[in-house]
């Protein structure tokens, strides 16, 4: 058996994802379902994760899901982050530059380096991309850094000019890394279907999402505010496969 919530787990994090997987934990045991003791984490591959018929709950990106996952995969629901300017369950991506950067508009970074997490992201990558791509601009993939902390640190350090970032993990970053001090917030994507939660294919949906649901309005207050969680919401398959797919870098 797997569960993880690999997603938003930076350290300062992860002891209010252990409490919140112990919830979830006993709310799937009381109700029948197996589930294991702990969170596996520091996977190296997290499509064997997701795709592992012995998944009973994990946390993956919209991008994966509806390019390859969710063929494979059962979506049981999305978790609600309260992002402003957002309806329940979805989000934005924020694009950022450094805070000493003259350039004022979106314009002027036409062409520009841009760092950015991974291909298959799509608050990373997907959506900065069809953002731009609409208002008749592009940016130039320079530095696939593999995570969204490492792409802001690339911008910081001036080996990239701006990089898009999740605003739960923009929201994550200003508090608990004092590097993005040196970032500003330029712009914001329009709001996709956030990061769903799922499990293998086969899974009892309806189960674990009220035990998923439950566990989130149980959990303290603290671990809540820590985690931004306000709770789980249906999106439907469809709202995420509709969402454009841009060219890969």
């Amino acid at each position: 058996m797997i569960a993880s919530l690999p997603m938003y787990d930076p350290a300062g994090a992860q002891g209010a994802n252990d409490r919140l997987w112990g919830l979830i934990r006993s709310g799937l045991r009381d109700a029948g379902v197996a589930a294991p003791d702990a969170l596996a984490r520091g996977a190296n591959d997290l499509w064997s994760q997701w795709t592992d018929p012995a998944l009973v709950l994990s946390q993956t990106c919209g991008f994966p899901y509806r390019t390859r996952l969710h063929r494979q995969v059962a979506l049981i629901g999305t978790p609600d982050y309260g992002v402003e300017g957002c309806q329940p369950g979805y989000y934005r991506s924020v694009l950022v530059v450094r805070a000493d950067d003259p350039r004022e508009r979106l314009a002027d970074f036409h062409d520009s380096r841009f760092a950015y997490n991974d291909a298959m992201s799509q608050s990373g990558w997907a959506a900065p991309q069809n953002h731009m791509a609409a208002l008749g601009l592009r940016l130039a993939p320079t530095a696939a850094t593999g995570a969204h902390r490492l792409s802001a640190l690339a911008v910081v350090e001036n080996r990239a000019d701006i990089a898009a970032l999740d605003a739960v993990t923009w929201a994550m970053l200003t508090r608990w890394e004092p590097a993005v001090a040196g970032l500003r917030v330029l712009d914001q994507t329009e709001p996709t279907p956030g990061l769903p939660y799922i499990a293998a294919k086969g899974a009892d949906v309806a189960v674990i999402f009220t035990a998923v649901a439950a566990a989130i309005a149980k959990l303290a207050l603290e671990d809540r505010e820590t985690l931004r969680l306000k709770g789980l919401v249906h999106i439907p398959p469809e709202s995420y496969l509709s969402v454009p797919i841009p060219p890969a870098p």
